[in-house]
C-alpha cells in the first residue's frame, strides 16, 4: 500500500501539500509506508485493534440499544507536528489558561471586566456554568483550572484556532496514553528514528499538580479521584488515570464529612482526604449546596472546601468559561489581565444575543456552523452546508427563542490527515485536544488527543458522533530528515 492515488482534494492537508509531495515533517513516515510489504498496514490496524481491546480502552454511549461500551476507534496512521509550530501551540494555551483563571477568580470576587464593560453582566449571570455558591471563594494556591483541555482546529492555510475550552472535567487524556503505547508497539524503529516528544508522564505531571494543593508540610499528600461511578462515558478514563496516579478511585458514597473534614471509608476506618480530583459536574458535587436530589456527591463538600479543609480540581465555578458565548470574549481577557494579544486566535464567531449577529446568522445559516451554548459532544449544533432545509429552519426558531444561548460560526475548511480505509487511504478532518496543568505555571502536554471525523466529509469528531482518534506526534526539526 502507498500515498500513490492519494489526494488532497483542495483541502489542507497535514502530510501532503497541493502539489501531492509530502510536507517535511511527514516525509519519514510517508517514505516507511510506501515500503511496507502487501497487507502489512492492515495487519499493523488490525493488531493495534486487537492490543487496544485487550487494555480494555472503550468508552460508554448512552441510550444505544446495541451495548453500552464500545472500544475506542483508532486509525494507526499518526498525526504529525513540528516542533516549530507546536511552540507557538504551547505558548498560546498557556497564556490562554493563565487568562481564564485570572477571569474566573474576578467573576467570583470583583469582577472588574464587567466593571470595565468588556463583557456584559447579564451573560455572566446568564451563564449556566456560574455558581452563585462560589462567589467569595479562594481555592488553594489560587488556581481554579488545574486541568484544561482547550479543542484546536487548523484552517485552509494550516493555522491553528482555538474551538473551545473544556474547564470543567475535560475528558480524553487516558485515550492520548494509550494511543501512545499501542503506536509504539505497532512503529517501534519509526516512532524511534523521529524522536517523538514523549507524553507518558502526564499522569505523574497530573499527580504533581493535585499534591501541588495539598497544604504545605503534607509528606504524603492523600489523592482520591471521584467518579460518578461505572455508567459514566468517561468511567475508563477515570480507573486509569487513578491506577496511572497510584491513588484511590472512589464514588460519593465513599466518602463523609466527618468533623468538617473529607474521609474516605477504609477496611480500617476512616481516612482524611487532601485532594480530590473530581470528575462529576459541579451541580452533583454535594446535595447541600448544588442538587438536592444528586445521589453522586457528598453532603458538606463544599463547606470543607471553602474551609480550606480539602482541595478540588478542577475548582467548583470553573463552568462559566465553558459556556460557548463567554468563549468570544477570551482575547478581551487576554488583553485585559494580561495587556497581550491573543497567541492563539478564536473561531471567528457570532454571539445570537446581539441583534447585528442574530440577524447575519439567521440569514446565512446554510453556511454557518450553530452551537448551543453549554453542549457539547456534538450534540445541540447544526452544520450548515451539511444539514437540511428542516432543520436549519428549526435553528432559526431555535435562536430566535433563546438567543443568548447561540453562537454561530463561519464553516471552516479544517485540515484533514490520512486514514487507512481498507485498502486505501482517504482524507478526513481532524481537530486536537492538548492538555493543559496548571500550577504556579503552565504545563502543556506536548501533543494530546487528536480526534478525527471517521465519517467521509464529516466536520464532527466526536466519538458519539462516529469519531476516532489518533496518536499525535510533535516531533524536532532535525527528526524531519532522519
Amino acid at each position: 500500500m502507498t500515498f500513490q492515488v492519494y489526494t488532497t482534494d483542495g483541502f489542507f492537508d497535514e502530510f501532503f501539500s497541493h502539489g501531492s509531495r509530502p510536507r517535511d515533517h511527514a516525509r519519514l513516515l510517508v517514505d516507511t509506508i510506501n515500503t511496507l510489504p502487501l497487507g502489512e498496514l492492515q495487519r499493523k490496524q488490525h493488531a493495534a485493534e486487537k492490543v487496544l481491546l485487550q487494555m480494555g480502552i472503550t468508552f460508554n454511549v448512552y441510550g444505544d440499544s446495541g451495548g453500552t461500551e464500545r472500544i475506542f476507534p483508532f486509525d494507526v496512521l499518526p498525526r504529525i507536528v513540528p516542533q516549530s509550530e507546536w511552540r507557538t501551540v504551547e505558548r498560546g494555551l498557556g497564556q490562554r489558561v493563565t487568562a481564564l483563571n485570572l477571569f474566573i477568580d474576578d467573576i467570583y470576587h470583583d469582577q472588574r471586566i464587567v466593571k470595565d464593560g468588556i463583557i456584559p453582566a447579564d451573560l455572566i449571570r446568564s451563564a449556566a456554568g456560574f455558581r452563585p455558591q462560589c462567589v467569595g471563594l479562594d481555592p488553594p494556591k489560587g488556581v481554579w483550572c488545574h486541568v484544561t483541555g482547550s479543542d484546536l482546529v487548523r484552517d485552509d492555510n494550516g493555522t491553528f484556532y482555538v474551538l473551545e475550552d473544556n474547564l470543567r472535567t475535560p475528558s480524553g487524556a487516558s485515550y492520548m496514553l494509550g494511543n501512545r503505547v499501542v503506536i509504539k508497539r505497532t512503529f517501534p524503529r519509526l516512532f524511534s528514528a523521529a524522536r517523538v516528544l514523549p507524553v507518558a508522564d502526564y499522569a505523574n505531571r497530573l499527580r504533581s499538580a493535585l499534591e501541588y494543593l495539598a497544604p504545605e508540610g503534607l509528606p504524603a499528600p492523600k489523592i482520591v479521584v471521584l467518579t460518578p461511578g461505572m455508567y459514566n462515558s468517561a468511567y475508563y478514563e477515570h480507573s486509569f488515570l487513578a491506577q496511572q496516579m497510584g491513588v484511590d478511585l472512589v464514588e460519593g458514597r465513599d466518602l463523609v464529612i466527618d468533623n468538617g473534614y473529607v474521609c474516605m471509608r477504609t477496611t480500617h476506618g476512616l481516612e482524611k482526604v487532601d485532594v480530590i480530583y473530581r470528575r462529576i459536574d459541579d451541580d452533583f458535587i454535594d446535595p447541600t449546596a448544588f442538587r438536592s436530589d444528586s445521589m453522586l456527591g457528598v453532603p458538606g463538600l463544599l463547606d470543607a472546601y471553602q474551609n480550606g479543609r480539602v482541595a478540588l480540581a478542577n475548582a467548583p465555578g470553573t463552568g462559566v468559561a465553558d459556556d460557548k458565548v463567554i468563549y468570544a470574549y477570551v482575547p478581551d481577557m487576554i488583553r485585559y489581565y494580561l495587556d497581550e494579544d491573543a497567541v492563539l486566535p478564536n473561531v471567528p464567531t457570532f454571539l445570537c444575543w446581539r441583534d447585528t449577529d442574530r440577524q447575519h446568522v439567521l440569514q446565512n445559516i446554510e453556511s454557518m456552523v450553530v452551537k448551543a451554548a453549554n453542549e457539547s459532544g456534538g450534540y445541540g449544533m447544526l452544520v450548515g452546508p451539511a444539514s437540511t432545509r428542516a432543520e436549519c429552519d428549526e435553528f432559526r426558531r431555535r435562536v430566535s427563542d433563546n438567543p443568548r444561548n447561540y453562537i454561530a460560526q463561519p464553516t471552516l475548511a479544517l485540515s484533514r490527515v490520512p486514514v487507512l480505509c481498507g485498502d486505501h487511504f482517504e482524507g478526513r478532518h481532524v481537530d486536537l485536544r492538548p492538555y493543559i496543568l496548571m500550577t504556579d505555571q503552565p504545563y502543556v502536554t506536548p501533543g494530546g488527543l487528536t480526534r478525527v471525523a471517521l465519517k467521509k466529509g464529516s466536520l464532527v469528531v466526536n466519538s458519539s458522533q462516529g469519531g476516532g482518534s489518533k496518536d499525535t506526534w510533535i516531533v524536532p526539526e532535525a527528526a524531519n530528515h532522519a
